[in-house]
C-alpha cells in the first residue's frame, strides 16, 4: 500500500514537472484561471491561487513576465525563529507572574495595615511591585508580539509551500529546497475602465531529509495586487 502510495505521488509530481516546463506555466496558469472567473468557479479558481479574486473583466493580457528567480527555502529558519520566540516568551511569562504574585501579595499588605506607619511602608512596597511589574509586563507584551509575528509568517510560508506541492506532510518545516518566484504584470479591461495587477507566482521544490524524496510542486498564484 504505502509503495502503491509513493508511486502515485511520484507520477502526479511528474506530471506536474512536465505541464510545468511546457512552455509558459504562467501563461497556460492565467488562461485557466480567467476561465474560471468566467464560469464564476470558486473551487477551480481556489485551487490555483492562494489569494484568488474575481473581478468583473471583458478581456484581459499580459503586460510582461519578470525572469524567473530561484532562491532557498526559508521554512526551516523561519520554523526556527518561531521556536526561539516562543521559548523567550514562556521564560518571561514566569517572571511576569512572579512579580504580580508580589504585587497582590503586597496590596494585600496594605489592606490589612493597622497603623499609619504600617501602611506608609506598603504603598511604597505596593509602588515598588507596581514599578517592576508594569516594566516587566511591557517587556512581555514585546515577546508576545514578536512572538505571533513569527509565528503567522511561519504558518503563511508552510501554507504557501502546501499548496504548491499539494500535500500535508508533517515534516515540512524541516525540507530544504528552492523557491522559484515569478512576477506577472496582467492588465484587464473592466466595466470600470482599465486595471492592471501584479500576480506573484510561487513554486516549491523541496526535499525530505528522512526520506530524501524530492517533491516538485507547481506553479501556484500566490496573489494578485492591484497597480495604481
Amino acid at each position: 500500500m504505502i509503495k502503491r502510495l509513493v508511486y502515485f505521488l511520484f507520477l502526479v509530481s511528474l506530471i506536474i514537472f512536465l505541464v510545468d516546463c511546457a512552455g509558459k506555466p504562467e501563461e497556460n496558469l492565467l488562461k485557466r484561471y480567467f476561465h474560471a472567473v468566467r464560469l464564476n468557479d470558486t473551487d477551480t479558481m481556489g485551487s490555483m491561487a492562494l489569494e484568488p479574486i474575481s473581478p468583473e473583466f471583458k478581456s484581459w493580457k499580459i503586460i510582461s513576465i519578470s525572469e524567473e528567480i530561484v532562491e532557498p527555502v526559508i521554512l526551516p529558519d523561519l520554523d526556527k525563529k518561531e521556536k526561539e520566540a516562543k521559548s523567550k516568551l514562556n521564560e518571561h511569562t514566569g517572571i511576569v507572574l512572579d512579580l504580580k504574585n508580589e504585587l497582590d501579595e503586597a496590596k494585600m499588605e496594605l489592606e490589612f495595615a493597622r497603623t499609619a506607619r504600617a501602611r506608609r511602608a506598603a504603598r511604597r512596597k505596593v509602588a515598588e511591585k507596581q514599578a517592576a511589574y508594569d516594566k516587566e509586563y511591557e517587556i512581555h507584551k514585546q515577546l508576545l508580539k514578536e512572538y505571533n509575528k513569527a509565528k503567522e509568517a511561519a504558518e503563511r510560508e508552510e501554507k504557501i509551500a502546501n499548496f504548491s506541492v499539494l500535500g500535508e506532510f508533517p515534516n515540512i518545516r524541516e525540507m530544504t529546497g528552492e523557491i522559484h518566484k515569478k512576477e506577472v504584470i496582467i492588465e484587464l479591461n473592466t466595466p470600470e475602465g482599465v486595471k492592471r495587477y501584479k500576480a506573484n507566482f510561487r513554486r516549491y521544490i523541496l526535499k525530505d531529509p528522512v526520506t530524501n524524496a524530492t517533491h516538485r510542486g507547481r506553479w501556484i498564484i500566490l496573489n494578485f495586487e492591484p497597480i495604481e
